[in-house]
């Protein structure tokens, strides 16, 4: 998917901080919001970070393992 090493770092990096600010949304939603909302931003979310990691994270690592973090591993 992207060959330099460098440019996918910043991309891996990105991507964890993007799913971590996405979980954090779905926290506040939770604690702020009916269950029926929560409920369905959550399944909102799901769909965004299951994209995230099937066209982007996934090819990233095949391409470069290293990067993977721990928690995907």
């Amino acid at each position: 998917m992207i060959k330099n090493k460098d440019v996918a770092g910043k991309i891996s990096a990105l991507m964890t901080k993007y799913s971590g600010e996405l979980n954090d949304s779905i926290i506040l939603i939770k604690e702020q919001c009916s269950e029926e909302e929560f409920l369905n931003y959550r399944k909102a979310v799901a769909y965004i970070m299951g994209d995230m990691l099937i066209r982007v994270m996934n090819p990233l690592y095949a391409e470069h393992p290293d990067l993977k973090p721990e928690g995907l591993k």
